[in-house]
């Protein structure tokens, strides 16, 4: 599967709950075992030139699974700037975002 998915979880001031579960939602689903390298969901504000930011979640094509167990779309690959790692493997950005 290619496909990332992505979620908007509104206002930045409160999506701390949302965010919180889908932590605890990959820690769940990985206690056991190490999730692979391209395993990865990453979160960025997002604007759009409104007045408040939204926090919009990414996960990587190996965490579809997890997107699906939020309701998570389909979406286009994130740009890399400004993406911040909410869960999955450190070297997960230099895998999903090679240098061209």
């Amino acid at each position: 599967m290619t496909n990332w998915f992505c979620k908007n979880l509104g206002d930045a001031l409160l999506a701390g709950t949302a965010i919180d579960q889908i932590k605890t939602l990959f820690a769940d689903a990985y206690a056991d075992s190490t999730p692979p390298d391209d395993l990865a969901i990453f979160f960025r504000h997002e604007s759009e030139g409104r007045l408040h930011c939204e926090v919009m979640v990414y996960f990587s094509p190996a965490a579809a699974e997890l997107a699906h167990a939020v309701d998570a779309v389909s979406c286009t690959p994130p740009t890399p700037h400004d993406l911040g790692l909410l869960a999955g493997s450190e070297h997960a950005r230099a895998i999903l975002f090679p240098p061209l």
